[in-house]
């Protein structure tokens, strides 16, 4: 079987380096809020190219903690409107409904997946105070023209780059590019930790200073508390892990590039569609094909494991029931065709050539 995703070989790659970080942790016997939170803090933001990371538990706090930031500076209230890609993680929407804020769906692009940069002028209200891009599966979702969308309208631009560490779009990175991003290390992730763990990135000083109040039960200064925060901490453990991936985050997104390039140039089955070859680092492959079930089913017959992102679109979960009379059916196809084969720095060249003949066999 070649694995979707084998962790513990992707771990194993650095294993020596892996065990003497987290062994110098246990052996300090300082476990949270410490050099190497700090040290892993201080790389990641001169590798995104901010001013500030905050290390918080995970991704979807590292959003919520965002826009609760904003609503605590006086940028945002109740009500406002956050305009975000209808094809999104569910941990987007969540970000923004539970700052009782109101999200927007707007339709993707067939041919990036990524929002669609022509409907979001359409989707802007005297209510609308924020765009939050994501950049799905890896790829770069900004573009000048919404950029210059969020000046023109005076929006908060904001980026959930859970997906795409190490992204870039004209030598910035992604985490960079609008006012403060939202990054998940979840074990999967291109950057992912040996747990949950995630940070916010900025160059803004005050949000800087909230999120990390905020982070820590609303306190800047111990049993001080000048906000409603919450327990949102990156643990040392986590973040020397962290630091020791880093170091190679960008030869592992080039390999998963080289394995795209392949894909993309040997594919050649007319029942899939692929996706672009430049603007991404391919945290997941997504093809998308109109029998993605019965692909799926002939693929782990043939000993390829794949999975789907994702099954159910956010405005059909049965926690937005208020939603499930919408239409985008641009949204609801690739939800209904996606799938992800395999694409990570430990796949051998041998498995990448199996898994592309295996699929050019496919058939009606």
């Amino acid at each position: 079987m070649i694995d979707y995703l084998p962790l513990k070989c992707i771990t194993a790659m650095h294993a020596d380096e892996i065990h003497e970080a987290i062994l110098r942790v246990v052996d300090g016997g300082w476990y949270l809020r410490g050099e190497a939170t700090a040290q892993f803090e201080q790389q990641y933001a001169r590798y995104i190219g901010t001013k500030y990371c905050i290390g918080v538990g995970n991704g979807l706090d590292a959003l919520t903690l965002i826009l609760r930031a904003y609503k605590e500076i006086g940028v945002l209230k109740e009500c406002d409107e956050v305009i975000v890609p209808a094809n999104t993680y569910i941990a987007t929407i969540l970000a923004i409904t539970e700052n009782r804020l109101v999200p927007v769906l707007v339709e993707p692009d067939i041919n990036t997946l990524q929002i669609d940069e022509s409907r979001i002028g359409q989707a802007v209200t005297s209510r609308t105070r924020a765009v939050m891009l994501v950049h799905l599966y890896g790829r770069c979702s900004y573009t000048e023209t919404i950029g210059a969308l969020c000046r023109q309208h005076d929006l908060l631009l904001l980026e959930d780059n859970a997906q795409a560490h190490g992204c870039c779009f004209k030598g910035r990175r992604t985490g960079s590019l609008g006012m403060a991003a939202g990054h998940s290390f979840y074990p999967g992730k291109n950057l992912g930790a040996l747990g949950d763990a995630g940070a916010v990135t900025t160059s803004d000083d005050r949000l800087a200073e909230v999120v990390r109040s905020m982070a820590n039960y609303g306190s800047s200064r111990k049993y001080v508390f000048d906000y409603q925060g919450c327990n949102s901490r990156l643990d040392e453990i986590q973040a020397a892990v962290l630091s020791v991936k880093l170091k190679y985050l960008d030869d592992d997104n080039a390999r998963r590039q080289a394995i795209a390039d392949y894909y993309i140039k040997h594919v050649k089955n007319p029942l899939l569609r692929l996706p672009e070859p430049s603007g991404s680092v391919f945290h997941v492959f997504p093809v998308l094909c109109e029998q993605r079930d019965r692909l799926q089913q002939y693929l782990a017959e043939n000993g390829v494991a794949t999975v789907v992102h994702y099954p159910i679109p956010p405005h059909k979960q049965a926690c937005y029931e208020k939603w499930h009379d919408i239409c985008l059916p641009i949204t609801e196809q690739i939800h209904a065709q996606e799938l992800s084969i395999p694409c990570h720095q430990a796949m051998t060249s041998g498995e990448v050539e199996t898994v592309t003949d295996i699929i050019n066999r496919f058939t009606n």
